[in-house]
């Protein structure tokens, strides 16, 4: 198999090119005008972050990512589906609200923005692909009646799939909650009963009302759950785990499987921007972010998902840590960051399925321009 091309991009400007001009530059020459056809519809996808969290993409970016589908003749719009946990963003209403107070407005993009799966998940489009786990997806209906989907994802750590980047941005992201739940339902939290104090922080946080304290502790009800993980993010003690060696590498290939789904039937009609700045150890869907585990490095551009993460990831683990961040080991270049951070996580199992089920290729060719 041929290598695929990854364009990229360092954030160095000068007088003559600022940084907005450089990532139209870095799309023009990836090819961004061969996927998008005049007065066709093209679906923007993306993290709007949640509310507290200062990581992800800036919306300033978006515009000119916006502008230029416009200049090309398109109707672009911004997307994303809500989620499973109890959130800013678990309903339509209050995911709107979020994107617009962090800046995503339409005075600032230049675009609209449009929940995909509808005001409570519920409205989505089934995609059969017969997989070896997934046989038929759930997808958020205004992404798979869109013309092109172009992913632009936030690079960053991420506390299931290991790290976060394009496969995670379409194939988590582009699913309707039916979509997700069916992603995650493998997934089996379990409380470390001597870690746990009883704070009730995941009660309150479970959309579910699948966890309550008896006797100040959380007992998680295994038939009301399903499977988001966001307990164990919540709680500050670490006394929520799930079975790692059987649930994770089942949720990453599920996962690319939902990615190869969001993909079907538009081959060629598709570009992902990874950009690698505010290199955060955990997800967006966070209230916070916690400080970068490397500097900030620059954008990538490609049409093949699983090259630009590779090229993504091979990256990140090539540089320096950042003084001050949560690593405690690997800090060295060359050492594997997201490893040290989630050391049960192989996330090279979501690569390898995915270029396993025809997805896209690991073997990619660097262009730096």
């Amino acid at each position: 198999m041929p290598s695929s091309k990854v364009y990229f991009t360092t954030l160095r400007t000068s007088a003559k090119e600022n940084l907005p001009s450089k990532l139209v530059r870095l799309m023009n020459t990836a090819g961004l005008e061969e996927t998008i056809m005049p007065r066709s519809l093209v679906a923007i996808k993306l993290h709007f972050g949640e509310q507290g969290n200062t990581a992800f993409i800036r919306p300033l970016f978006i515009r000119h990512i916006v502008n230029r589908v416009k200049e090309i003749g398109a109707w672009p719009f911004l997307t994303d589906t809500n989620t499973l946990y109890a959130g800013t963003r678990g309903n339509s209403v209050s995911h709107l609200r979020t994107a617009i107070e962090n800046g995503f407005a339409y005075s600032v993009v230049n675009a609209p923005v449009i929940i995909a799966d509808g005001m409570r998940g519920a409205s989505f489009t089934s995609i059969k692909i017969d997989k070896e786990l997934i046989k038929t997806a759930y997808l958020g209906k205004e992404i798979v009646e869109s013309d092109t989907l172009i992913g632009v994802a936030h690079f960053k750590g991420h506390e299931l799939s290991g790290f976060g980047g394009a496969i995670k941005n379409i194939g988590m992201g582009c699913a309707s909650r039916k979509g997700k739940l069916n992603q995650h339902s493998d997934l089996s939290p379990k409380v470390t009963l001597k870690k746990c104090v009883g704070c009730g922080d995941c009660v309150q946080h479970c959309a579910q009302n699948a966890i309550s304290l008896i006797e100040k502790k959380a007992i998680i009800n295994k038939d009301k759950c399903v499977g988001c993980g966001e307990c164990i993010l919540i709680c500050p003690n670490s006394a929520i785990t799930v079975q790692w060696s059987r649930d994770i590498p089942t949720f990453q290939k599920k996962m690319a499987e939902y990615a190869f789904a969001a993909l079907k039937g538009i081959q060629g009609k598709v570009f992902f921007l990874n950009f690698l700045t505010n290199i955060s150890p955990a997800c967006d869907c966070l209230t916070h972010n916690d400080a970068p585990i490397v500097n900030d490095i620059g954008i990538m551009a490609s049409k093949d998902p699983v090259a630009i993460d590779q090229a993504s990831v091979d990256m990140v683990n090539s540089q320096k840590a950042s003084d001050g961040s949560c690593l405690t080991a690997s800090k060295e270049p060359g050492e594997d960051k997201f490893r040290n951070i989630y050391p049960k996580i192989e996330w090279q199992i979501q690569l390898e399925h995915a270029q396993k089920i025809g997805l896209g290729n690991r073997k990619y060719e660097l262009i730096t321009i």
